[in-house]
């Protein structure tokens, strides 16, 4: 047998973590009443009719369970009974009795996660049964078992999604939703075929659904929002164009190429839900730059004004004058042409006197010795004036003014000079 590859990085030789898209594991919930107080050997009786009614105890009351709680009860048989109880609902689906069959349709989902032959082919029958309480079990039915069955009902959602009853088509949505979770790949082909619809409101319906599938689906998810952006319904293009944000943080290059193409959509929304997606974009990306210069010289106001704020995080200052400038000879509107004058100004040399100090550099810090020295002679520092040690009303005293004469200190022992010695006097010179 051959081994099994396994990629492995170059360098340490060990395997590399590649990610595989699993589908999220689905379940049932179970449902809770009266019948989990059933024995499990009496349930199957009960459900046949066999027992007519049986007495339990739950959470301290008490209660007379009928058949419908019986065939309810079959959903808690698992393993080598699950024959009997999937006979017993088979039973149940054809019976006479609305109540009989909406109790049927209610166990049918966790049973059919037992044993499942012939019970789809029943749920689709009872979608149009002439009782309505037991179409809107059928619907139910339908939706919860979407997710965990989408082979076994995939035609009967293709169906009941068409469906001119609005609850069998709200209901069949809801199962497509929880199917865009489950088996994403399953939903986008019912999403596709939606889009071949003549109704825009089934092709509405479906580009709703694309934010769920895109992260999952991949490229296929991608393909469903390009074409939902060439819809001719401009609710279709809206609401594909609301998921090109999310998309930029997934790919950025489809994000960049989709967002190009709605900026020029004739539907302001679409162009709008386009910038927002540009901005979740690399800054640093050229083609962002471009996209960002071509919204702010848009026909619509609201592109322009969302793309002209994005200028300053885009550009420093000396290229945003440029830009401003040039975007401020077709401006029209008075709040843009307002923060457009403001980007084009340059405080430094065309501001106030508050504004010009402001870009004046400061002056360098005078070393504290220097400053000392200075203020011993008397001099100023800085903008700092000189404190006097006396009042201006002050005035010194003749002792403060006339400097004392040090006191001649006789030397204990003076050495003889040279003009000691020859007699000269310091009042010959």
């Amino acid at each position: 047998m051959t081994r099994e590859y396994i990629a492995r990085d170059p360098r340490t030789g060990k395997p590399l973590n590649v990610g595989k898209s699993k589908s999220k594991k689905q379940y049932i919930e179970a449902q809770e009443g009266p019948w989990l107080a059933i024995k499990d050997s009496d349930i199957v009786p009960l459900a046949n009719g066999a027992i007519s009614q049986y007495e339990v105890s739950w959470r301290s009351k008490k209660y007379e369970l009928t058949r419908e709680d019986g065939i309810i009860g079959l959903t808690r048989i698992k393993g080598h009974r699950a024959v009997e109880a999937h006979a017993a609902l088979l039973m149940a689906l054809e019976d006479d009795s609305p109540s009989i069959r909406v109790s049927a349709l209610k166990a049918l989902p966790e049973v059919a996660t037992q044993k499942s032959d012939e019970l789809f082919d029943w749920l689709s029958v009872l979608l149009d049964d002439d009782n309505l309480s037991v179409r809107k079990a059928a619907s139910e039915a339908l939706a919860i078992s979407a997710p965990v069955f989408p082979s076994g009902v995939d035609i009967i959602i293709h169906n009941e999604l068409r469906s001119f009853e609005a609850n069998r088509s709200k209901s069949a949505f809801k199962g497509l939703e929880s199917l865009c979770e489950a088996w994403p790949e399953v939903a986008c082909d019912h999403i596709d075929e939606l889009f071949l619809e003549t109704d825009a409101d089934l092709r509405l319906k479906g580009a709703k659904l694309l934010g769920r599938v895109l992260v999952k689906s991949g490229h296929i998810g991608w393909d469903l929002v390009s074409w939902a952006l060439n819809d001719d319904d401009a609710r279709v293009r809206r609401a594909a164009a609301k998921t090109l944000p999310r998309l930029a943080k997934i790919d950025t290059r489809i994000a960049t190429i989709f967002s190009e193409r709605a900026l020029s959509d004739s539907d302001s929304q679409v162009r709008i839900s386009a910038v927002k997606a540009i901005r979740s974009l690399d800054k640093d990306s050229g083609r962002a730059r471009e996209l960002i210069l071509k919204g702010a010289s848009s026909k619509d106001v609201e592109v322009r004004r969302a793309c002209v704020e994005m200028l300053p995080i885009l550009y420093g200052e000396d290229v945003l004058r440029g830009i401003a400038i040039d975007l401020l000879k077709s401006e029209t509107d008075a709040k843009l042409i307002k923060s457009l004058t403001q980007y084009a100004t340059d405080d430094s040399l065309e501001g106030s006197e508050t504004q010009k100090n402001r870009f004046l550099a400061p002056a360098p810090a005078i070393p504290k010795l220097d400053r000392e020295v200075a203020e011993a002679a008397g001099k100023s520092v800085g903008l700092e004036p000189i404190t006097p040690k006396h009042s201006i009303s002050e005035k010194p005293s003749e002792s403060e003014i006339t400097p004392k004469k040090k006191p001649k200190v006789t030397d204990l022992y003076r050495s003889v000079s040279q003009d000691d010695m020859m007699g000269y006097e310091e009042d010959d010179y």
